[in-house]
């Protein structure tokens, strides 16, 4: 068989079989940093066109008011800000912060964009524009496993 041929035919090959094997999810890209802190944090996303958006300014100061109970509740921060993501205010790749935008399906030219992601991984909430800390709070609190923290952490009345 004439070598063009055998490359003709591997080359088919290659791409049938792309196509029958199931693709990987954004979400379970490994560049996406999310997949390191599920079940260990609660990630807290703020996703801006410019670091100069109202908005978003307004955000990351009552975020920093408010820094015990974002603390106390397990939440890890990441932001991106015209396209340029941040894991707790450190730099994250572009492969990382790629992943990220695509695993929650943000476009990060778009609004505003806020998103809550619980401890399995799964989106809790998504809005637009500013959303007081103590909404987040909140939600976060009606979860049965912060309401099971709660319950280990409470002190205990003596009998």
């Amino acid at each position: 068989m004439p070598r063009s041929l055998v490359v003709l035919l591997s080359w088919i090959c290659l791409i049938v079989w792309s196509l029958a094997v199931p693709t990987t999810f954004a979400a379970d890209n490994p560049a996406n940093p999310l997949i390191t802190d599920r079940g260990k944090f609660r990630p807290l996303i703020l996703v801006t066109p410019s670091i100069e958006h109202d908005a978003y300014v307004r955000m990351r100061e009552q975020l920093q008011r408010h820094r015990a109970e974002f603390d106390d509740r397990r939440m890890m921060l990441y932001s991106v800000e015209d396209g340029n993501g941040h894991r707790t205010g450190r730099p994250m790749t572009r492969f990382e912060t790629e992943a990220l935008l695509e695993a929650l399906e943000v476009d990060p030219q778009g609004p505003m964009t806020v998103i809550l992601v619980g401890y399995d991984g799964g989106k809790k909430m998504q809005l637009e524009g500013y959303v007081d800390p103590q909404q987040i709070f909140d939600i976060i609190d009606k979860m049965p496993m912060r309401q099971s923290e709660q319950r280990r952490t409470a002190p205990r009345e003596s009998r």
